[in-house]
């Protein structure tokens, strides 16, 4: 079954290219494993990541933006925990 992925973000703080990149990315790597994601602007320095109803990050709380490849890694324990992200998942 495909997930659901929400991107909530803050439009005051201009971080819609931020949001796109990083959906554009999900997506590409993602292929075939979510149905549907959705950018949702918001205010009051908000960005969220959500898998289905699994929040699996949040600026607020995490202290910053993820990298790419974290964000890959926590959509991937959502939505395919037995799957490979390649040299992503190699410790660097």
């Amino acid at each position: 079954m495909a997930s659901t992925v929400t991107i909530h973000y803050c439009t005051q703080c201009r971080w819609m290219l931020r949001s796109a990149w990083m959906a554009q990315e999900l997506l590409s790597t993602f292929d075939g494993d979510i149905s549907e994601l959705t950018l949702k602007p918001g205010t009051g320095g908000v960005f969220e990541v959500w898998v289905d109803e699994s929040r699996v990050w949040s600026r607020k709380e995490m202290d910053g933006f993820p990298d790419i490849v974290t964000l890959k890694q926590r959509v991937r324990d959502v939505i395919a925990p037995d799957r490979s992200l390649g040299h992503a998942d190699k410790p660097g």
